[in-house]
C-alpha cells in the first residue's frame, strides 16, 4: 500500500503541474494558431493570435524546467535522472531525429535513442565535448549557452560510415537554462547530389568512346558503304558490340549509384551465404563451360548466417566470381569458399564468415591492388573491354561491403592467381565496425 500510495503522490503533482501549467501553454498555443490562420475580419483577431502563440511557446519552454517540480518529483521517489516528466521522455525517445539536451555546464541531461545511436554510448551526464568533438558544434554550443542565439551547423562524421548532418542549437527560455541540440540526418540529400554529379561525369567520360565509334559507322554506311554489303554486315556487329557496352555501362553505373545512395543504412535481413553463393554460382556456370572453368565450392558445415541485403550479396558474388572467369586462364579452376572465421583487429569478441574467390590466372601487379576498387579502374584497359568489363565491378563489390560493415582483401601473386576475400560479421555477433582495403 505504501508503494501504490507514494505512486499517486506524484502523479497528483504532475497532474497539478500539468494542470497550472503546460496546459494552459498548449491552449494558448492552439488558439494563437487558430486565429492566426482564421485572419477573421478586424486584424486585432490576428494580433491576438501572435500573441497567444508567443506566450503559448514561452509557458511550455519554461514549464519544463521549473525546479518546484524537479524537486518535488525526486522527492516523490519516482521521478527521472533530470526531472523530464514520464510523458516528456517518451516523447523525446521516440523522435526520429537525434535530440540532446544539455545543462549550462555544457552536460547532458537527455539524449534520445536516436542521438545514444550517433554518440554510440548511453550519453546521459556526460560532458558534450566528450561525446561529438566538432570544434564547430562546441562553439555553438558555448554562442547559445552565452548569449541565447540559436545556430544551425554543417557537419561531418568521417567513421565508420561518412554521414553528413544538419544541426540545430538553441538555449530555452527557462531557469535554469536548458540548451537543445538537434541534428538532421542530411546524408541521403548529399548523396544524391554527389551521386548525380559523379554520374554525369562518369557517364560522359565512359561513353564517348562507344558513341563516337556507332556514329563513326553510321556516317560510313550511310555513304560510301551504302551498297558494300560485307562492309555494312562487319560494321553492325561491332555497332552491336558498343551499343552491348554503353548498355552495360549504364546498368552498372544506376546499380553503384543506387549502392552508394543507401550505402549508410544497414541492412536488417538475415541470410545464408551458402544459398546466396551457390544462386551466383549457377547464374554464371554456363559462362564458366564456355571457357572450361571449373567452379568448385567447399562450404563449413553449420555455417552462421548474417546481415545483409540478398540481392546485393548475390551481384557482389557475381561480380567477384565473374571476374575470376574472365582473368582466369583457360581451363583453369575457381575456388570458393565459406567458413568461419575468428573476430578481426577492433571488431569486437563476435565471430565473423568468410567467403573467398580464388582463381589460377595470371595474378596482378602489387601495385595495382590498392587501386581495384576504384571506378574505371582497369589493369588492361585492353582486355577488360574485350571482356565486356565496364571497370565499376570492384567498385560496385566495396560499396556493397561497406554497407554491410564488412572487410575486403585482395592477394595476388604474379603467375599464381589471385583471392579475393570477404569477411562479414555474423548475424549474433554483429560487431558494426567497417573496415575496407
Amino acid at each position: 500500500m505504501a508503494h501504490h500510495s507514494g505512486g499517486m503522490g506524484e502523479e497528483s503533482v504532475i497532474w497539478n503541474y500539468l494542470r497550472s501549467t503546460v496546459w494552459p501553454g498548449l491552449a494558448s498555443l492552439v488558439l494563437g494558431v487558430g486565429l492566426v490562420a482564421w485572419r477573421g475580419p478586424n486584424p486585432a483577431w490576428s494580433i491576438l493570435g501572435v500573441a497567444l502563440l508567443v506566450a503559448g511557446i514561452t509557458a511550455v519552454l519554461t514549464a519544463r524546467a521549473r525546479p518546484n517540480l524537479v524537486s518535488t518529483l525526486n522527492a516523490a521517489g519516482e521521478g527521472t535522472r533530470v526531472g523530464l516528466p514520464p510523458l516528456a521522455r517518451e516523447v523525446f525517445e521516440r523522435l526520429p531525429d537525434p535530440l540532446m539536451l544539455l545543462d549550462a555546464n555544457g552536460r547532458v541531461l537527455f539524449a534520445n535513442s536516436a542521438m545514444r545511436t550517433v554518440v554510440g554510448v548511453d550519453a546521459e551526464n556526460k560532458h558534450v565535448s566528450s561525446l561529438l568533438r566538432t570544434p564547430a558544434i562546441l562553439e555553438a554550443i558555448d554562442r547559445s549557452a552565452a548569449g541565447g542565439e540559436p545556430a544551425s551547423i554543417e557537419f561531418t562524421v568521417p567513421v565508420p560510415v561518412e554521414r553528413h548532418y544538419q544541426a540545430y542549437v538553441a538555449r530555452a527560455a527557462s531557469q535554469p537554462p536548458v540548451t537543445t541540440l538537434l541534428l538532421h540526418d542530411m546524408t541521403a540529400i548529399k548523396r544524391t547530389e554527389q551521386m548525380r554529379a559523379d554520374f554525369v561525369a562518369n557517364a560522359s567520360h565512359e561513353l564517348r568512346t562507344p558513341l563516337a565509334a556507332v556514329s563513326g559507322f553510321i556516317d560510313t554506311l550511310k555513304g560510301h558503304a551504302r551498297e558494300d554489303q560485307e562492309a555494312r554486315e562487319r560494321f553492325l556487329d561491332i555497332m552491336t558490340v558498343e551499343a552491348g557496352r554503353m548498355r552495360r555501362l549504364i546498368e552498372d553505373l544506376l546499380s553503384l549509384t543506387r549502392i552508394e545512395l543507401n550505402e549508410h543504412v544497414r541492412p536488417s535481413g538475415l541470410v545464408s551465404l551458402e544459398s546466396i553463393m551457390r544462386e551466383a554460382t549457377t547464374a554464371l556456370s554456363p559462362l564458366a563451360e564456355s571457357d572450361r572453368i571449373t567452379l568448385e565450392i567447399s562450404v563449413e558445415p553449420n555455417l552462421p548466417t548474417v546481415t545483409g541485403e540478398r540481392d546485393e550479396l548475390i551481384q557482389l558474388f557475381q561480380n567477384l566470381i565473374h571476374n575470376s572467369i574472365k582473368y582466369g586462364r583457360a581451363g583453369g579452376h575457381v575456388w570458393i569458399t565459406l567458413a568461419s572465421a575468428p573476430s578481426q583487429g577492433g571488431r569486437g569478441t563476435g565471430s565473423m564468415v568468410s567467403a573467398s574467390v580464388r582463381d589460377d590466372g595470371e595474378g596482378i601487379a602489387p601495385d595495382a591492388i590498392p587501386r581495384l576498387t576504384e571506378r574505371f579502374y582497369r589493369v588492361d584497359v585492353k582486355r577488360s573491354r574485350e571482356k565486356g568489363g565496364t571497370g565499376l565491378g570492384l567498385a560496385i563489390v566495396k560499396h556493397i561491403v561497406n554497407r554491410h560493415q564488412g572487410r575486403l582483401t585482395i592477394e595476388s601473386r604474379a603467375g599464381e592467381g589471385s583471392t579475393f576475400t570477404i569477411l562479414l560479421p555474423s548475424a549474433a555477433t554483429d560487431s558494426g565496425v567497417t573496415e575496407l582495403l
